[in-house]
Parts: structure tokens; sequence; C-alpha cells
């Protein structure tokens, strides 16, 4: 009697993963590796000058010679130096007032925008261009529409019997330090207008149909509707704008470098003049230094909007 016998089922056994698989399908090693050229990037360009500069500001380095290290002795200086005190003076209020220009010109040009005008793609095209155009260029240009001699302002006021003689625009304090604060504005504008812009896209049209169906005025409806949706954007476009405009250093240099007389100095073009020009890397460093407070209030201020977004939406602040 014959016996049936069942053939072998063969079955493909199943590899273990290799140890560089298994590596690569771990997600912590992936976010490392992803983060790793950002990383590199920020301590190459950006932890390692910062900190390079925290340190000058301690020592006497001068260019051509090691220093060393002195302490405080820097900021000691600075804080008996009457040029220093004047660059801060000049800083926060060019700062200040050039802010309060941007923004408030900035708005009401955003505000024009988002109206239905011919040609408006065109139009915004256009006030673009003193964002666009290098920053040298631009203070070349107003460095001679201030020109005590050929200034374009003082050619037209005299002809229309405004004048009699040309205006003295930058070889004066006060005048000059009005006019940097001009051409800031100038040139801060369009970045104000067209962010500002693109938030009041965001906002739904239904609000404003439903506040006339309330009988809103117009003041109401921006009151109410428009400054509190915009209130996020505004706060974090205001904090870049206030960092821009304190760390301002190509229109100032290039227009006046620092003058007449050190009156037209900011924080940056002192540190700078000081530092390479002059020789003192250890001073000019500890000038640069004392803008950290200023950018670090900045900073907090952009948290604090974000804050104030979540709560609008609804979510917490922790």
């Amino acid at each position: 009697m014959s016996t049936a016998t069942a053939a072998p089922v063969w079955t493909k056994v199943r590899q273990q993963p290799g140890a560089l698989a298994r590596l690569f399908d771990n997600k912590a090693f992936l976010i490392v590796v992803c983060l790793l050229p950002a990383v590199g990037l920020l301590l190459t360009f950006l932890t390692y000058p910062l900190g390079l500069g925290v340190y000058l500001a301690f020592t006497d380095q001068t260019i051509g010679r090691r220093g060393i290290w002195i302490g405080i002795e820097n900021f000691e200086f600075l804080a008996e130096d009457p040029i220093f005190w004047n660059a801060v003076f000049y800083s926060v209020f060019y700062t200040a007032v050039a802010t309060v220009g941007k923004f408030a010109l900035g708005l009401w040009l955003a505000l024009l925008l988002n109206q239905h005008l011919p040609m408006k793609s065109l139009l915004r095209a256009i006030i673009l261009l003193p964002w666009i155009v290098p920053t040298v260029l631009s203070a070349i240009a107003f460095w001679w529409i201030y020109d005590p001699q050929f200034s374009i302002i003082s050619w037209m006021l005299i002809e229309l019997g405004l004048r009699e003689t040309n205006v003295d625009f930058i070889n004066t304090a006060w005048p000059a330090r009005w006019s940097l604060i001009a051409a800031n504005i100038w040139r801060g504008i369009p970045f104000v207008a067209i962010s500002l812009l693109a938030g009041l896209q965001t906002i739904s049209p239904s609000l404003y149909e439903a506040a006339l169906l309330d009988g809103a005025t117009p003041w109401q409806r921006f009151r109410h509707i428009t400054f509190p949706m915009l209130m996020p954007i505004l706060a974090i476009v205001m904090t870049f704008s206030i960092i821009f405009t304190f760390t301002d250093f190509q229109l100032v240099y290039s227009i006046t470098r620092g003058g007449p007389v050190n009156s037209t100095h900011l924080m940056a073009t002192l540190a700078f003049q000081r530092g390479i020009p002059g020789g003192q890397l250890g001073e000019g460093a500890a000038i640069a230094v004392a803008m950290i407070p200023f950018l670090v209030f900045a900073t907090l201020f952009s948290y604090f909007a974000l804050a104030r977004r979540k709560w609008q939406q609804g979510e917490s602040n922790d």
C-alpha cells in the first residue's frame, strides 16, 4: 500500500532591516539630519559673529593688535561720552518718528489701494519702487536732492518765490536729522503699505456688509473691524520696521556720515566709525552690544502681539 507524501511548501523568510535602514526610520534621527544644515548656517553666520562681538566689547582690541580682557571699561567710558549719548538719543528719536510716519502713510496707502481703483496692479508695482531700489542708490539720490547748492527743492522754492536762498538741509544739526528721517520714511512706506494691504485683503467683506446694515460710519468700521483684524500683522510689521530703522546704517552713512559734528550718528554708524576707521574694535563692539536691549524690546513686543493673536482666535496664551 503506497502512501502519498505532501510536497513541501517553501515560504520566503523576511529579512530583518539593516542597521542603516533602522537608523533612517528613526524619526528623531531624521529631525536632527534635516535641521543640521540650518543649525550649521546659524552657528556660522549668526552665533559666532554675535559671540565674537560680545567678547570684543570686553577687550581693548584694536586693528592690528590683540586685545586683553578689560571688563566693563569700554561701557564705563561710553557712559561718560556725550557723543555716544547723542547717538542713543538720535537713534531712539529717528526710530520713533520714522516708524510713526511710515505707519501713518503706509496704512493710509494700504486702505487706498484696497479700494477698486483703475490700474490697481500697476499702482502697486510703482509703490514698491522705493523699496526695490538699492539703499545706496536711494541715498545718493537724496544726497543730490539735499545738496546745499544744487538742491531741486531749493530751486523750486526759490522759483515759487517762497525763499530767497537755498535751504541748508544737511549742514546743520536739526535740518540734517529731519532730512534723514524723511528719506527713511520714503524708503519704508512700500514695505508697510504692501504688508498691511495683504492683511486687509484677508478681512471678510461680510463683516463690512453687516456693519453697513447696522448703520456704522466709516470711522466705526475702521475702529471696530479693520484695526482689530489688522492688529496681529500690524504688530509684526511694526516690530520688523523698528528693528530695520534702529539698525539703519547705509542711508545715514551715505548721506551725512554722522555729521555735521556727529549730530546725525545712529548707534550703528557710531559703532562702525569707532571700530573700523577709528581702529578701536573693542569700543565699537561695545556700542553695538549696547543696541541689544533695544532689539530685545522689539522682539518682546512681537511676542506679546502673537499672544494677542492667540487670544483673538480663542486659544490659550500658554
